[in-house]
């Protein structure tokens, strides 16, 4: 089955830079860097709170010793400058889509390249939906272990308020969730000061516990994490599936390019967030060769019982930090996922007059928020969440690398050694962390993997649904042309106004226009026919946003393209056509939309079952007033019966 990702748009430079306002002035390299600490590494650089310990817990039977410390802590270093520094930070941060990046930017870069007849072109718009699916599983998993491994902290300050820990941990999770419908323009700006200080408090409390031990520095050598691995066999592979641990949040560096641009992630990479975790995980193992019985809990216990409730509270306000930017990427690849007709159409309020990617998807905010509060209440601990969360991590790694090999081999047009060259260390890297976390399934791995696998139906039935309803419709489609032509052979009756009628991509007359007709008898005195056209780029140019076509007798042909991060403003978008000599009146301008109701069938190609949930989320799709933010008081909406 093909992706309905349709053909692209020519492509236009981007500058690298990378802007906090898309449209508005570039922002200064300094104030793009300390803005991406806080919403590009917030998740990689909580991953201190518990990666170590998870690594020596019982489940996974790995004996605390100086060879096995050494080992551990130079496989989490290595693994840094392997799978953050050279992979993501050097060669994929390469792999942009018009100057965007992530998993949905990445998909449609990769179906580009390899072209719609290539027989890889249904696999990868699989692998890409998979990756896509697996973040909705990664974003539950997320918030419910970086705040509960923070608030663990009062545990290490005293085990009487252990019992707290997960109702404090819910009420903020709810707080957190709670403030989304406002925004986060007023506290965003301060995200990067917070966690640049966090990053700062890491790299301090690392430098002291190596001063008193240096011992730990040996640990710097990558020999020491390959004789782990040779000398440790199965209890080494187990171990892999902790480790991976350190580099959750490697991923959002992608994802967030477009906001930011490559130079300042790279930067902030480089001079703050890689040296501030080397130095926490190599002072972790430091305390740990001295007081092996820190292992409940060593970060906490890096600077003695007095530093525990600063901690805490510093640990608190950067896993919300990095929680935030979770729950804002779920929201974004909802809208990118909804652009691409993966999904149906919601309502998302813009919170923001100036960043057009602040963005809150109410029904997608409060459905993670249940799943959140699962997750907490279900696993009761960081512990028992690091089983979960590994998987879908190391799973969208691996979609990742697989779509970033065709972008390099097909799209860059390098040789086929190369691009296997480029790509296929990392692949064999990310198959072993990938392989460790299977074992877990049966221990908390299968809840993301249900998450995911849920989105993934979802999506799958909706684009293979739509598809349905689409090639019913045009069994019965009525030329445009040609009707136009036999209705004004008679003077049909025009009244004043402009009617704008929704017309999808290859349709005929529309659904709306013929009840209008049919019932009303009557024809506006300018007729305007809207498609939308959804481009796999992130962003249409507003030079290429309209296209007008003349129809004769006041009809007109409109074709608005729109990439799959674009804002959809239709009115904002008609304003373009004053330059066709076309100038709309809002008060004296209708929107008329036919609106599908599904009737399941057997013998469509889907299981009924399946056909009833396209059927239930065809009925539950927000208007287009919603989605196109046009005046819904302009909006007239007449219903058309559709089987499948």
């Amino acid at each position: 089955m093909k992706a309905n990702i349709p053909k692209v748009l020519p492509t236009s430079p981007r500058s690298d830079e990378g802007f906090l306002n898309p449209g508005h002035h570039k922002s200064s390299l300094a104030v793009l860097t300390v803005a991406a600490l806080g919403i590009v590494y917030g998740d990689i650089g909580t991953s201190p709170l518990y990666a170590l310990k998870e690594v020596f817990s019982e489940e996974h039977g790995l004996p605390l010793t100086r060879d096995n410390l050494l080992g551990v802590v130079s496989l989490i270093l290595w693994g840094l400058t392997i799978v953050v520094s050279l992979k993501y930070v050097t060669l994929i941060l390469r792999a942009d889509n018009r100057g965007e990046g992530g998993i949905m930017a990445l998909v449609a870069l990769a179906l580009k390249s390899v072209g719609a007849r290539s027989r890889w072109f249904g696999p990868l718009a699989i692998v890409g939906l998979i990756g896509a699916a697996l973040f909705f599983g990664d974003g539950v998993i997320t918030p419910a272990i970086s705040v509960l491994s923070a608030i663990e902290g009062l545990e290490v300050a005293t085990p009487a308020l252990k019992p707290y820990v997960v109702p404090l941990t819910v009420v903020v999770l709810v707080m957190l969730y709670a403030i989304q419908r406002k925004g986060t323009a007023g506290i965003g700006k301060w995200f990067g000061p917070v966690v640049l200080v966090w990053f700062a408090v890491l790299a301090a409390m690392g430098g002291i516990n190596i001063v008193a031990h240096p011992d730990i520095l040996a640990a710097l050598n990558p020999l020491h994490a390959l004789r782990f691995l040779v000398h440790n066999g199965w209890l080494a592979f187990l171990a892999l599936g902790a480790v991976v641990l350190a580099f959750t949040g490697a991923e959002a560096l992608y994802a967030d390019m477009g906001h930011f641009g490559k130079k300042p992630i790279r930067i902030a990479w480089f001079t703050v967030v890689f040296p501030g975790l080397a130095l926490n995980y190599l002072g972790q193992g430091a305390l740990l060769m001295s007081a092996p019985d820190a292992l409940s809990n060593p970060f906490y216990r890096m600077l003695g019982s007095w530093s525990v409730y600063p901690l805490v509270v510093l640990s608190t306000m950067a896993t919300v930090i990095a929680s935030q930017a979770t729950i804002s990427g779920t929201f974004s690849i909802t809208q990118q996922a909804i652009a691409l007709g993966y999904l149906p159409r919601m309502r998302i309020v813009y919170t923001s007059e100036r960043e057009m990617g602040q963005i809150y998807v109410p029904f997608v905010n409060w459905l993670q928020l249940t799943a959140v509060v699962l997750a907490v209440v279900g696993f009761g601990s960081s512990s028992n969440l690091a089983s979960a969360y590994g998987i879908a991590v190391t799973a969208t790694m691996l979609m990742t690398t697989i779509l970033t090999f065709f972008v390099i081999r097909y799209g860059w047009k390098y040789n086929a050694l190369l691009a296997w060259l480029a790509t296929g260390f990392f692949i064999v890297i990310d198959l072993a962390f990938f392989s460790a976390n299977t074992l877990k399934i049966l221990h908390g791995g299968w809840f993301p993997l249900v998450l995911g696998a849920i989105a993934m139906l979802v999506m799958l039935t909706w684009q293979q649904g739509r598809g349905l309803v689409y090639d019913n419709l045009r069994q019965h489609t009525v030329p445009l042309e040609d009707f136009l032509e036999s209705l004004f052979m008679g003077e049909p009756i025009r009244v004043a106004g402009t009617a704008i009628f929704f017309r999808a991509e290859g349709d005929g007359v529309p659904h709306a226009m013929l009840h209008n007709l049919m019932h009303n008898k009557i024809l506006h005195e300018r007729t305007v026919f809207l498609t939308i056209r959804n481009a796999d780029i992130p962003r249409v140019p507003a030079s290429e946003r309209v296209k007008v076509e003349n129809l004769g007798h006041d009809c007109y042909q409109i074709d608005i393209h729109y990439g799959f991060m674009d804002e959809r403003d239709i009115p904002a978008a008609l304003g373009l056509c004053k330059s066709f000599g076309l100038e709309f009146d809002p008060m004296q301008t209708s929107y008329f939309i036919s609106r599908q109701n599904v009737i399941p069938r057997v013998g469509s190609g889907m299981a009924l079952w399946r056909e009833a949930l396209f059927a239930t989320m065809s009925r539950n799709a927000r208007d287009a007033a919603d989605f196109y933010r046009v005046p819904a008081n302009r909006v007239v909406e007449l219903g058309t019966q559709v089987e499948i």
